[in-house]
């Protein structure tokens, strides 16, 4: 139980969609991740998903009720994407985000679209 250094935990990997746990509460991961280009349209159907910049823009591709909608969120913003709503992070320049899910949330949620090679299916991966 020792302090965590977010920007040395962010330098330990270069990736993107390949989001690395840095602590646990209760039954809750706090993740760090790189965003580079689009993620993948998925929902996750139990959970809420918690978005913190923590460097860069990121847009996150909303599909509600009402349509889809973007939103656009710049370092130090925080959203919280509703469960059970289809949704696309991305980031045009790269992004650094802290998300905090529930443990073995899958990072490509319950359903999604066809995932690309550049995204992680993973739960996480424990930093370094």
């Amino acid at each position: 139980m020792n302090p965590i250094d977010l920007t040395t935990a962010l330098e330990s990997f270069e990736t993107p969609w390949s989001p690395r746990i840095i602590a646990y509460i209760n039954n809750y991961d706090v993740r760090i991740a790189k965003f580079a280009g689009e993620h993948v349209w998925h929902v996750h159907e139990d959970t809420d998903e918690f978005f913190l910049v923590l460097a860069g823009e990121i847009e996150i591709g909303l599909r509600e009720d009402a349509g889809e909608r973007t939103v656009t969120l710049r370092q130090g913003q925080v959203f919280v994407v509703p469960r059970g709503t289809f949704h696309k992070p991305s980031a045009k320049l790269g992004a650094s985000v802290l998300l905090v899910e529930p443990t073995g949330t899958l990072s490509v949620g319950d359903q999604h679209d066809d995932v690309p090679g550049h995204i992680d299916v993973t739960t996480g991966h424990v930093a370094v």
